[in-house]
Order: structure tokens, then C-alpha cells, then sequence
């Protein structure tokens, strides 16, 4: 057998939103571990290209796949990028979402702010996890030793109720299920679903001046145990260490990465 015939592909991931905050910080874990990815995001190419020209560092394959993840033409124009480039995915993170466009009362909230996160958050990941997992037992059809896991980007906002985004917080909780229901169906695939769930992290949704203000006082005041900012690359460690294999009894749990900060406390 020659070297070339020896040679084990690298594993592909898909990262939606894997362009930026924690998304990225994901990426570049798993290409440090061996991966090749495929990241989408919804910018133009020319404005993510010194993203891609960084992963070459590592030795990573990296392709954009630009698309809104809530439509369906554009889930499937994603995933038809990924087959023509690798011919293969190992891991479908749901990463990508939105946060309301205004943090306004429950009780003001629109129908317009209601299906624009729900279809990013929600209808978004649940569809395309829908289409990879059938791509993933077609390839475990193909080969036996296939390995492939999904994995959620969840919140802490899935439990801990916010006023003033109450449709961000349905959405992640819709997610957690979708988690659930996912990992019980492919249990007899042999792929497990994951989520992680981080708590206050920096990323564009926590940067404008108001939320980092609001958000500083109250981690000096004792919000979280672990007395800081979660970073992207907390989260992506976490993702890291999934996607290694480390957690083969695990599917359907949660992994939180939130400095403590859901933890009943006196």
C-alpha cells in the first residue's frame, strides 16, 4: 500500500458564524487540533479573507461559505459548498444566531423582532442539523468508522430569564431541546449532539458600551464565581475537547462555560 492510499483525511467542520467572536475562537481550537473548516457568516468574502489567510499558519483548509442560515435556499447552497470543496463534514456547529435588535420591554416586544431571532436561533440550526445528520449516516453508510458529532451553541439566557429579550432567551431554550431530541435520534447512529453553553462572554453581542457597562458591574458585584469576562476562547476550548472524542458517553448534555455563574447560590 502506498503512502498516499495511508494518508487519513483531516476532519472537516462546519461553524456557522465561525468568522468572528466566539465562532472563530472555535475555529481556530479545532485547527490547532487538526481540522479543516468551513465558516460561514453572512459578510462578504473580501472582508473575512485575512480570516481565512490566518488558519494557513496552522496547516487548516479553511472555506467560506457565506449564507443566512434562517433561509433555506442558503442552508443548502452552504452545505453544497462543503461537498464540493471536502467531500465530507465530521461536526455541524450550530454557532451563528442574533440578538434582538433592541432590548425593550416583554410587553413592547414585536412580531418582527420575534421571527427574525427565532428564524436565526432556532429554525436556522434545527434545519440544518436536520440535512447534515442525514449527510453524516450516509457517510457512517458508507464507512463504519465514520465519526461525526453536532453541537449546539447554547446560553445561559436557555434558564435565566431576561425581560428585555424574551424571544432570545425562547429561542435558546427551543435550542436546548432541539439538542435533546437530535441526540436521542442519532443515539442508534452512533453520533452524538452536544451543547455547550457559555454565560457572559465577549462577542458583538455583549460589546455596545451600555451591555459591557452593565455587565462589568455586575460581575464585580459577584454575578459569576470565576470573577471575569468568559472569553471566546474559553468556549472554544470546551469545543475542542468535545470534538476530540473526550465525552463519548455524553451525548445530550450540556457543557457549561460560564464561570459559575448559574449556580444557586446563599
Amino acid at each position: 500500500m502506498s503512502e498516499q492510499e495511508t494518508i487519513t483525511p483531516r476532519p472537516v467542520a462546519l461553524i456557522t458564524g465561525g468568522t468572528r467572536g466566539i465562532g472563530l475562537a472555535c475555529a481556530q481550537a479545532l485547527a490547532k487540533e487538526g481540522w479543516d473548516l468551513a465558516l460561514n457568516g453572512i459578510r462578504n468574502k473580501e472582508s473575512v479573507q485575512p480570516v481565512l489567510e490566518s488558519f494557513k499558519e496552522s496547516g487548516a483548509e479553511a472555506q467560506y461559505c457565506q449564507g443566512d442560515v434562517s433561509l433555506t435556499s442558503a442552508r443548502q447552497a452552504i452545505l453544497d459548498q462543503v461537498r464540493e470543496r471536502f467531500g465530507r463534514l465530521n461536526l455541524l456547529l450550530n454557532n451563528a444566531g442574533v440578538s434582538v435588535k433592541d432590548r425593550v420591554d416583554l410587553l413592547d416586544a414585536t412580531e418582527e423582532s420575534w421571527d427574525r431571532v427565532i428564524s436565526a436561533n432556532l429554525k436556522g440550526p434545527y434545519f440544518l442539523s436536520q440535512a447534515v445528520a442525514n449527510w453524516f449516516i450516509e457517510q457512517k453508510t458508507d464507512n463504519p468508522d465514520f465519526r461525526a458529532c453536532i453541537i449546539n451553541m447554547g446560553s445561559v439566557s436557555t434558564t435565566m430569564a431576561s425581560t428585555n429579550r424574551g424571544e432570545y432567551c425562547i429561542a435558546k431554550a427551543g435550542l436546548g431541546m432541539a439538542t435533546k431530541v437530535f441526540a436521542t435520534r442519532l443515539g442508534e447512529e452512533n453520533i452524538p449532539v452536544y451543547e455547550v453553553r457559555p454565560g457572559v462572554t465577549k462577542s458583538d453581542m455583549t460589546s455596545s458600551p451600555e451591555v459591557t457597562a452593565k455587565y462589568d458591574k455586575l460581575i464585580a458585584e459577584g454575578l459569576t464565581i470565576t470573577s471575569r469576562w468568559g472569553q471566546p476562547e474559553d468556549v472554544g476550548k470546551a469545543v475542542a475537547a468535545l470534538c476530540r472524542g473526550d465525552f463519548p458517553y455524553s451525548t445530550g448534555s450540556v457543557f457549561m462555560v460560564d464561570g459559575g455563574m448559574t449556580i444557586p447560590r446563599l
